[in-house]
């Protein structure tokens, strides 16, 4: 069981710079065909300072901290039974190639549906540029209790 107590629980902080290489090959990946998101011209006449990032971009560099596993070995969880469940992001601002980024994340919520068979922990991430709010990441991380199905 994953204890309310961890509610409060600051995740270490971390930075990340957004990368123009990067940028495009997300968009890529994502099937993006706005050029807003590949092509530094495009981005520049649309009133961008340079590549805009795609919307989901974040939650790839909120998951390369240097300690991944911080949160799992923290509530010392078994790896086997946690599943990635809902995301959501919040923008407060656009954010660029260029842009240097700081990512600080909290647990906020502990809750279980099923009897205890499953329980979420929700972290939320605030995301700064320069010490300004640009965007909030919300994710829920799902445990598998099998034992509390039975």
């Amino acid at each position: 069981m994953v204890s309310k107590d961890v509610i409060g629980t600051k995740i270490p902080s971390h930075a990340a710079d957004i990368e123009r290489g990067r940028l495009r090959f997300f968009a890529k990946a994502i099937g993006e065909t706005d050029p807003v998101y590949a092509d530094v011209d495009a981005a520049k006449a649309a009133g961008h300072p340079d590549l805009l990032v795609p919307p989901t971009f974040l939650f790839c560099l909120d998951g390369e901290r240097t300690d991944g596993f911080s949160l799992i070995d923290l509530l010392g969880i078994d790896i086997r039974r946690v599943l990635h469940g809902e995301q959501e992001f919040s923008y407060h601002a656009p954010i660029h190639a260029g842009d240097r980024l700081t990512f600080a994340g909290e647990i906020t919520d502990v809750y279980s549906k099923k009897g205890g068979a499953l329980e979420f922990v929700v972290r939320t991430t605030e995301v700064t540029r320069n010490g300004e709010l640009v965007a909030e990441l919300t994710n829920s991380l799902v445990v598998r209790n099998p034992e509390a199905a039975k």
